[in-house]
Parts: structure tokens; sequence; C-alpha cells
């Protein structure tokens, strides 16, 4: 993500891999809203959507018996233009995300490791082992360590990172598989020592199962998935039958956080920065956040649009988002991996009748929708955001995501706003107002919101109302707003909090 978004920029990075080539198997599996929102940017949406699944609901199910569905698509509906989540493999991500990367000519050096770095004012002096066992120098500007919960690059810069692992061994398992699973959908299966997951892949009868590893079997050193069998049909029903299962594997899982997410010249990105539990299926989700929010201000760094200390707001802006997911995702994996009798009620008898319960009223559903698709996420508090007083209470703020809406622009028919956005530029929304006459230069596209009573009523229904301005950072995430439009303000703006370099003058426009 971090390289293909800088290729965007005109950029051309190194992208290096110690292994041999992408991915065949992997552990997370569900692309959630604000990914796919990502994509559709990126221009791979309609090939993720064809490799995936799309679920619509999950199935909660206690002691074998169906307890309550939680549906998907219709709580995100007016939120996101994908109100689901996407069952979609890691490796199928990687291969989508590195097919795109050969477009812009840049391929992954496969088989070469960072084996050393040493940073100057100036650069990174990196060495790097080539295929054929032969070391060699590269002056980088800058370092990012995609590298996984291992890092090098973590290790190398000394940067902590503290956390422990559960005590628990899970499994994963890709199976073709019939049962009691109601198809295209996630089923939970909730048992009274922890929890099988059934997550839906392509093809007929195709489900990757996650659990937690039957107690006998963890001071082993091997497990064949047939021994597992038993324990998975005990509480998923007699009716399950697996006819084939073409991987498995057994781990563990950590809950750590990076310490610092920048040393100097280097940066720290997903599961190098931070993992934690696979509760809500945040994972590999958040990684490509790092990426796509570090990604447009290491560009306008390295082509000397910005000044460095933008890059400051990385570790800012992402810091919080890492600590809070590790609190939340730990304290419900807790819930459903404790033992005891109080533990194996709450997951057999409790859960999802109150599931079922509160997922009836509206506003729980939106708020459960905002928080598992990340479209909640927001920087409210980083040096990037600049509110007005006079915005509205419901309005959109700076620091949020700016909300998704179909508007008319330039067209007879209302639009995908989001698709008309320019995600390496910042884009400016001026609603209910004059078209202002000036030219802010070439890093800001201007977007015109004529009044229009289908315009009036999406706009309505996020909070937005009477003459208003939204500057939108490339990332979609609001930079400044208010209400009576000032140019000055914000070129004042991209000066002051986005350390733009010759920030543009406002200038009648010709």
């Amino acid at each position: 993500m971090l390289a293909n978004q800088l290729a965007r920029f005109g950029l051309k990075p190194l992208i290096i891999d110690r292994h041999s080539g992408p991915a065949q198997q992997s552990r997370a599996m569900a692309v959630q809203a604000r990914t796919m929102e990502l994509y559709a940017g990126l221009g791979v949406i309609d090939e993720a959507l064809a490799r995936g699944t799309v679920a619509s609901g999950a199935n909660m199910w206690a002691n074998g018996r169906w307890m309550a569905r939680v549906p998907f698509g219709d709580i995100g509906r007016e939120l996101s233009p994908y109100p689901y989540v996407l069952m979609l493999g890691q490796d199928e991500n990687e291969h989508i995300l590195g097919a795109q990367l050969g477009k812009y000519g840049i391929e992954v050096a496969w088989n070469t490791e960072l084996v050393a770095l040493d940073q100057s004012p100036e650069h990174v002096a990196t060495t790097i082992r080539r295929p054929d066992g032969s070391l060699r120098t590269v002056n980088a500007k800058w370092v990012a360590g995609c590298d996984g919960s291992r890092s090098p690059v973590r290790e190398m810069n000394g940067i902590g990172f503290p956390g422990a692992p559960y005590e628990q061994t899970f499994f994963v398992a890709d199976t073709e598989a019939t049962g009691s699973m109601k198809p295209g959908e996630l089923n939970i299966y909730l048992w009274r020592d922890g929890f099988h997951l059934f997550f839906p892949m392509k093809g007929r009868d195709r489900w990757r199962v996650i659990g937690i590893l039957p107690r006998r079997f963890r001071v082993r050193d091997t497990v064949e998935f047939e021994e597992v069998v038993p324990c998975i049909q005990q509480e998923a029903g007699a009716s399950l039958r697996f006819r084939e299962c073409s991987w498995f594997s057994t781990y563990r899982i950590h809950h750590r956080a990076a310490e610092r997410f920048r040393h100097r010249r280097c940066f720290l990105l997903g599961d190098a920065a931070h993992i934690h539990s696979p509760a809500g299926a945040q994972g590999m989700n958040t990684g490509l956040q790092d990426a796509y929010n570090l990604a447009w201000k290491l560009a306008l760094v390295v082509q000397g649009r910005a000044a460095p200390a933008l890059l400051d707001t990385y570790e800012q802006e992402r810091i919080p988002v890492a600590q809070r997911l590790l609190l939340t995702t730990d304290r419900a994996f807790q819930m459903v991996v404790s033992e005891g009798w109080f533990a194996a009620l709450l997951r057999t008898k409790i859960i999802a009748r109150i599931a079922a319960t509160v997922m009836r009223f509206e506003p729980v559903r939106r708020l459960a929708f905002r928080t598992i698709s990340q479209i909640g996420i927001a920087y409210p508090q980083s040096s990037l955001s600049q509110s007005s007083s006079r915005v509205p209470k419901r309005a959109p703020v700076a620091g949020d995501r700016f909300p998704w809406l179909r508007l008319k622009l330039n067209a007879a028919a209302a639009k995908d706003f989001y698709r008309e956005l320019d995600d390496i530029r910042f884009n400016l929304l001026v609603i209910g107002q004059v078209s202002p006459s000036v030219n802010l230069g070439d890093l800001v596209k201007i977007h015109v919101v004529p009044q229009d009573p289908s315009n009036a009523a999406a706009l309505t229904r996020i909070g937005v109302g009477g003459p208003s301005f939204y500057l939108l950072r490339p990332d979609g995430h609001v930079g400044i707003c208010g209400a009576g439009f000032d140019a000055g303000g914000i070129a004042r703006y991209l000066a002051d909090r986005a350390h733009v370099k010759d920030p543009p003058v406002p200038v009648p426009a010709t």
C-alpha cells in the first residue's frame, strides 16, 4: 500500500522482501469498508470484489444452537459505498497490490534482506543482502519498516515492543466443508472453552476455520487437522463434514505496541508497530491505514513541497489508534477466551442474546459499523486539525473522515463524491456559497457544491447546513473547516499546520 501510494505521487521507492515471493497463505481474512474505500482510490476495488466474498452478516451459535444474526449490509448502507465486510485473504490482497505496483514499473526485490542500517542527519545508510548473498549499501532518504512483528527495522533502531502473548494456541485451516453454517456469512460458534470462526471463502463450500486449539494438544510440537475435527464437530454440530483441508497451521497471538512509530528517518507500520488479537478483524486493515496516512506526508516531503515537520504527525495520529485498538480488542478477546464458569456462561448464554438485542437499535448499529469498518477513526487532537467554533454540532469537524455522500456537482445525476476526490492533493469543498474566484495552486482541488434539493438533503443527513467549507487532506480527513470561505485562512493552514513550503498565495482565478 505504501509503495503504491508513493508511486501515485510519481516516486519510485525500493521495496525489498526477504521471502522468495508473495505469501501463499494468511490468517487475516476480512477487508473492512474503509480499506475498500482506499482500494477504490487506488483503482483495485473491482478486482478485490471479484476475488473476494461479500459477507452480509454474522451468525452467532452457542452450544450448537443458532442464537442471533448481526446484519452487515444494512447497518452501514448510508455510511460507506461498501456497507459490508469483504472476505479476502491477506495473500490475495498482497497479490492485488503487487500487481498494481507493477503497473508503475516497480517490482518487489524478493530474496533481499535488510541486515544493517545507520542513520545520519541526511540519510539512512542501509546494508542489504541480495539473492546471490552479496551485500549492497543503499543510502536512502527514508526507511519504512513494513516488516512484520519481528521487524528488523524496529530492532535495529532499538525501539521497544512491550506486551505479551496470550496463553492460548490457535489454529487456522482452509477447508471444504458442509454443515449448519449459514452460507456467505460469518459463523461464530461459541462454546464453554472458546470459539470457532467460519469465514466464507470464494468457491462452493469453502470455509476458513479459526479457533482455539484444545488444551490437550497445546503441549505437542505437531498437530494434524484430522485430530482437531472431532472437537470442532462437537461444538459446530454433528452435521459438519470436512471434505478437504488445503492448509492447516497453529500459532500464538501477541498483544504489543511499539514504543515509537518513528525514529529519525525510520518509520514502523503494520505488524512492525502493533500486533493484537484478531477480535473485530482489524489488524490487516489498520496496517493499510498506517500506510495510507504516512504516504501523502512522506511524498510531499520527498518532493520538497512540505517540510519534514509534517512527518511528525504520522506517529502523533497513528499511535493513539493503535493503543485504542489494543485496549478494545484485548478486552473483547479476553471475554471470549477467558476460562472459568462465569466466562463460559457469558459465551454460551449471554453474549449472543445481548448482541441480538442491542443490534435492534439504529444508533447502536451505526456505532458498531463505524467502529468495525474503521470509518470512525478520527484525529481531533492532531496538529493537522483546525476547526471553527461556527461548525454545527452534528457536522463533521477537523480530524474526521469526511462522510460519504452522493452529490450533484457538474452532472445531472448525483455521484459518489469519493470518486471525485483526488487523493494526491488537498480537496476544498465549498458549500452554499458563491464559487470562490481564487486559485490556490495545483496542490488544492476545489469542489463547489451547487444549491440543489438533493444536495441539501444529503448534506442535512450529515449535519451540514448553511454556508461552510471543508479542506480535506489527501487521505480524506478534514484538515480545516468553517462557515465563511477564507482563502487566506486556508493558505495559512497549509503553511502553519501542513508545513507546505511556498504555500499558495490566493489570486483571482483566470
